[in-house]
């Protein structure tokens, strides 16, 4: 086990136990580590592989790596950071560990709970809500895989829950440098729909432009560079003239004839021409595009 290197916690800041050991549990210790918060506890899975990637976070924030059975849970904050379908398990374990450790007259300090599920609500964490903790679900809109680590400057955080558990994290955010925004809990799942566009299925749109590049003879290598300038510049421009002013190519000019090539080269890319079509139906519907009508039959066709 590590030992503790941080010292003692900063005044007012919550002490916080780290339920999980993978990317997100990752970033977001050392994050807060950076931020001058003391985290006490990796809490990980019994199995090695588990507990080998919770001694390495341990190691980098000056933590315990404990099991839910081991946990002293002398935190003020637990954080979870496990998939989706077991927070609700790791939350019941814990709050029986707590239980338990009541019954031997060794309370915990345990006084809020977080999730960072963009699609689950803060209901995940009943267990430890009737075991006396607010709850809330605290999502950072940003992606967090291995070998990245993007700033929190500026990342917004969507949050939802009990006002106690809401307020606490607003506090821990803005001490990382994101922002926060209050989430009601019936326009979650939209929420987490607009998150996936955002990132997961912009990439899935990255691989697509690669598979049309094939057409035009390039490697995926190629493309993936040959694209990138532009692709930069499109975003810096959305970015500061927005999508109407940014928006340029053949159906901003009403091309219809150049369209049809394109439909017509891509049919030996069936999985292109499927995006493309409904990319360039999104365009009719919310950005400035000469000839529409002419353009909707070339596409309904």
């Amino acid at each position: 086990m590590a030992e503790k290197t941080t010292g003692k916690p900063a005044t007012g800041k919550p002490t916080v136990a780290i339920v999980g050991a993978g990317s997100l549990a990752t970033f977001l210790a050392v994050a807060l580590n950076d931020a001058g918060f003391t985290i006490t506890e990796i809490v990980a899975r019994d199995s090695p592989r588990s507990r080998r990637h919770a001694r390495s976070l341990a190691a980098k924030v000056g933590a315990q790596t404990v099991t839910a059975h081991s946990a002293v849970l002398d935190a003020t904050l637990l954080w979870f950071c496990v998939p989706d379908r077991e927070i609700r398990g790791a939350a019941s374990a814990l709050a029986d560990h707590l239980a338990a450790r009541a019954l031997a007259h060794k309370k915990g300090k345990v006084r809020f709970a977080f999730h960072s599920s963009g699609a689950l609500l803060s209901r995940e964490l009943e267990p430890l809500r009737k075991a006396g903790a607010a709850v809330a679900s605290v999502h950072p809109l940003m992606t967090f895989v291995a070998e990245a680590r993007p700033s929190l400057t500026g990342v917004p955080f969507a949050m939802e829950g009990d006002d106690a558990a809401t307020r606490v994290a607003r506090r821990i955010v803005r001490e990382m440098g994101g922002e926060s925004f209050s989430l009601p809990a019936a326009r979650k799942a939209a929420y987490h729909a607009w998150a996936t566009l955002t990132s997961p299925l912009l990439l899935a749109f990255l691989v697509t432009i690669e598979e049309a590049a094939r057409a035009a003879g390039l490697t995926r290598q190629d493309a993936r560079r040959k694209s990138l300038p532009i692709i930069r510049q499109t975003l810096a421009n959305y970015s500061r003239l927005g999508p109407a002013q940014s928006f340029s190519g053949p159906l901003v000019r009403g091309d219809a004839e150049t369209v049809a090539r394109h439909l017509a080269v891509l049919k030996k890319h069936p999985g292109a021409r499927e995006v493309y079509v409904a990319l360039a139906r999104a365009a009719l519907r919310g950005l400035p595009v000469k000839n529409r009508d002419g353009l909707k039959r070339l596409l309904r066709d």
